[in-house]
């Protein structure tokens, strides 16, 4: 993996990808608090999924942002960690905050498996 320099402007893909990823962040919080609001039917394999997705999306459009050497790395687990929480927000396919937060889940699950592969 090669290193860019600080000063070097982000590429598009990148920049896309950590949109992507803090646009399921943003989402998978709203999704959690609309959990909570529900009271008991949301069941825990989504609440867990909805934290795991928030923290590993927000980590890793971090890690992105400053060019760290394990960024593909932290991409590839954030793609599992998306498309797990796309299917459990799927698990609830009525519940319309359910069903966009999946999308957006799908979407950034998509853009890290690009960047997995790419050189940072």
């Amino acid at each position: 993996m090669t290193q860019q320099s600080a000063a070097a402007p982000l590429s598009q893909e990148m920049q896309d990808c950590i949109d992507a990823c803090m646009t399921c962040h943003g989402l998978c919080e709203q999704t959690m608090s609309h959990c909570l609001q529900m009271g008991g039917e949301a069941p825990v394999m989504i609440m867990r999924a909805l934290i795991d997705c928030a923290e590993t999306t927000r980590l890793c459009a971090d890690m992105m942002m400053r060019r760290s050497p394990l960024a593909p790395d932290m991409c590839a687990m954030c793609a599992t960690a998306c498309d797990t929480c796309a299917q459990a927000c799927m698990s609830m396919p009525d519940d319309e905050q359910m069903t966009r937060c999946a999308e957006a889940c799908r979407r950034c699950a998509d853009s890290c498996r690009t960047m997995a592969g790419a050189t940072m």
